[in-house]
């Protein structure tokens, strides 16, 4: 399968429409949040080597840079227009309020220069005061999100065409049931954490019932952010696995994902390591390789404590953002 047709495909139960997600993304979440020129580098080389799908959010503070290296690639040649891109972007939770959601897509495509988003994803389950941006966030601006009426706007955006598609990321079986229960649309996507040290396997059963597509974000453990961990790189089963079949320990887990049937959004600003982790598509993870993988014990490795308050917010304990899940 050449990478550039690598594509997941879902199709909404609402709409009928198929979305189709270039498998391989480009994430752009370096921390802390800034815009840099070595983004903007990286996104324009992830074109030329053939990645076709990028993901941003308003928190990263990556959509102008996003947006400036795909004015270049189309100046450039690089692409010949911008349908052949698939973009997606998150709404941040100072902005998950009923009358802010249709503002902040204004802003997000303002930054990336874009008249459309293929994907628009309410970012987490929760919500925090208007004008709270501060990162790491503010405890006490925590706020329980109006889900119905928020997603009520993003049906809007879609209905207005500002994107193409809308979804959630971060969310559990039983907070996507909460969503199903008013949702005129239903969520295409739902971008979680996912990797071999954490394999989603009952959301990923819950959410293909649903025909509900999975992102995997971290696919690689996020290692030196503060949301990710060592675990995966330093896994020695997957370790095992890349050197019997001469392949980087990145590759494995990416191949892995993709041999899941999911989209993986992969952060990378490396030359050398963007192309790399695109080469997963001619040659397959053994049967033995992929009973070894799914035997590796299971540990989230993005608790987002930030959103855990005692005192403040909807969410009091781990046990309640993740539902038990």
């Amino acid at each position: 399968m050449g990478t550039r047709l690598a594509r997941v495909e879902g199709v909404s139960s609402s709409t009928g429409k198929t979305i189709k997600i270039p498998v391989l993304g480009l994430g752009t979440a370096a921390y802390p949040f800034v815009a840099s020129q070595t983004a903007k580098e990286a996104i324009l080389n992830a074109i030329q080597v053939g990645y076709r799908h990028f993901d941003t959010a308003a928190v990263y503070q990556t959509e102008p840079v996003l947006g400036e290296a795909i004015a270049e690639a189309l100046s450039l040649g690089l692409v010949k227009s911008r349908d052949e891109l698939f973009v997606t972007s998150k709404l941040w939770c100072p902005d998950a309020h009923p009358h802010l959601v249709l503002p902040a897509i204004h802003k997000t495509l303002k930054n990336l220069g874009l008249e459309y988003l293929d994907l628009y994803l309410i970012h987490y389950p929760v919500s925090l005061e208007p004008g709270s941006y501060d990162i790491p966030v503010r405890k006490e601006h925590l706020l329980p999100m109006d889900l119905k009426s928020v997603w009520e706007a993003m049906e809007e955006c879609q209905k207005l065409g500002l994107t193409k598609s809308i979804g959630v990321s971060n969310f559990t079986c039983k907070k996507i049931d909460m969503l199903l229960a008013t949702a005129k649309i239903p969520p295409a996507v739902n971008q979680v954490e996912m990797n071999p040290l954490w394999q989603q396997k009952r959301l990923r059963k819950f959410c293909e019932r649903k025909g509900i597509i999975i992102t995997a974000y971290s696919p690689l453990g996020a290692k030196g952010t503060p949301w990710g961990s060592n675990g995966v790189m330093e896994c020695e089963t997957l370790k095992q696995i890349a050197e019997a079949k001469g392949k980087t320990l990145a590759q494995v887990c990416l191949r892995w994902a993709y041999e899941q049937g999911v989209s993986v959004v992969v952060k990378s600003f490396n030359k050398e390591r963007i192309k790399e982790n695109m080469d997963i598509f001619d040659w397959e993870l053994l049967p033995g390789e992929l009973d070894k993988i799914d035997r590796i014990p299971q540990k989230r490795g993005c608790l987002s404590t930030d959103f855990v308050s005692e005192h403040h917010g909807p969410f009091k304990s781990l046990e309640e953002l993740w539902d038990g899940e």
